[in-house]
């Protein structure tokens, strides 16, 4: 478990000499070594080693990561190439091909995102088999906090996309000043018609990126 990209661990520097960061990694080697923790070791801070602070454009944030077998690989909302796509992401899928006139991706790896520089972070960065929030309240949600702020003081002109109210909640560590804030209902299921759908995150995104003379993100799959 570690974080490869150097900008990150310069900015972050202060977080990994913590007693909370310290009791965290003792908290998950323990679960490491009693059940199956997913993603596994080498892709939990995925989202940080593809996408350099410097790099960051956008940041849609996530929270527990799936928790089911082969799903999650450190990126949030993402899955492997071969695996069934969860029904919140088929209703992001929905909205971007409804927003951007994208065809249906045929997969649910989101790492060209990544690559582009869409930091998919997830506010918990891993998570017991089978046990949705197992890993939540023990200092992960510190570690992100702390990664939002960093974003928020040291870049300009960021879009911050929070969907649902545990992402909106977050709003408070972002200097909306000079960040772009899109707010919506979570997609799943349960929310996605509250508001989720027609809310046209993608082509905002652009249209901010390309008013502040930054590359759009190429979000068709």
């Amino acid at each position: 478990m570690q974080m490869e990209h150097e900008s990150w661990k310069m900015v972050l520097a202060a977080e990994f000499d913590k007693p909370y960061y310290k009791k965290l990694i003792n908290f998950v080697r323990h679960e490491d070594s009693m059940a199956s923790i997913y993603p596994p070791k080498k892709e939990r801070f995925r989202a940080y080693n593809l996408t350099p602070f410097s790099a960051v454009k956008v940041v849609i944030l996530g929270q527990d990561p799936y928790h089911g077998f082969a799903q999650a690989h450190g990126l949030a909302f993402s899955v492997h190439n071969q695996t069934k796509l969860p029904p919140s992401l088929v209703n992001i899928y929905k909205e971007l091909m409804d927003d951007m006139g994208c065809d249906m991706p045929k997969h649910g790896d989101l790492t060209s995102w990544a690559e582009q520089g869409v930091f998919l972070l997830n506010t918990v960065l891993s998570v017991r088999e089978a046990s949705a929030g197992s890993h939540q309240k023990q200092g992960w949600e510190t570690f992100t906090d702390a990664t939002i702020s960093v974003l928020s003081e040291e870049r300009e002109h960021l879009v911050f996309v929070l969907w649902g109210k545990p992402a909106q909640q977050k709003e408070k560590l972002i200097d909306t000043s000079k960040h772009l804030v899109l707010k919506a209902p979570h997609p799943s299921p349960l929310s996605s018609y509250r508001g989720f759908f027609g809310s046209k995150p993608f082509s905002k995104t652009n249209a901010y990126l390309k008013d502040n003379g930054i590359k759009p993100i190429e979000w068709c799959l």
